[in-house]
């Protein structure tokens, strides 16, 4: 089987050195390997809904599949507040028939020094990758794959995958 290559992207003004975190724990993680983007896209202000004062994850995710080349997947890290119509907001979202996803840093950085936020970000990638290679949620509150939806939720949870989420992404992988 060839490998899964997921392609990083920054936008707007979210920090490339925050990508880079990512890569140590996608690949032993999740087996992917992560290429950046030959582009950065700029901040999303097509996005922005004023009713809100966040940003669609859904219309960031549409300006990230041009990008895809063939057989890769992509995540992009922004630095904006997301949503998507049923939820008061996101930490991310991922679309696995697109092979997009997208992660936010905005309520990530709440509280956090930069050690706390590259683990958060951390965390947070391997969850949304996760999606992308077919894994579904969680029930574990410690794996990468458990819905988070509060920031204590985020920081309980590790940047590793809980045994059973090991063994799907193994089933998946064949």
């Amino acid at each position: 089987m060839s490998p899964r290559v997921l392609q990083l992207v920054s936008i707007g003004s979210a920090p490339p050195s925050l990508l880079r975190d990512l890569e140590v724990p996608l690949t032993l993680q999740l087996g992917v390997t992560p290429v950046y983007a030959r582009v950065s896209l700029t901040a999303p202000t097509y996005a922005f809904n004023k009713d809100r004062n966040q940003y669609h994850s859904n219309a960031i995710m549409r300006r990230l599949v041009p990008l895809l080349e063939p057989g890769q997947m992509v995540l992009g890290l922004v630095d904006v507040d997301l949503f998507v119509p049923d939820s008061g907001f996101v930490f991310g979202e991922a679309d696995r028939e697109s092979r997009a996803a997208v992660l936010s840093t905005a309520r990530l950085r709440q509280g956090a020094d930069e050690a706390l936020l590259r683990r958060r970000v951390q965390v947070e990638g391997v969850h949304q990758a996760g999606h992308l290679v077919g894994l579904s949620y969680c029930e574990d509150a410690r794996c990468a794959m458990f819905l988070a939806t509060t920031l204590p939720d985020v920081d309980r949870k590790q940047t590793t995958l809980c045994h059973i989420c090991r063994n799907e992404l193994v089933k998946l992988s064949r």
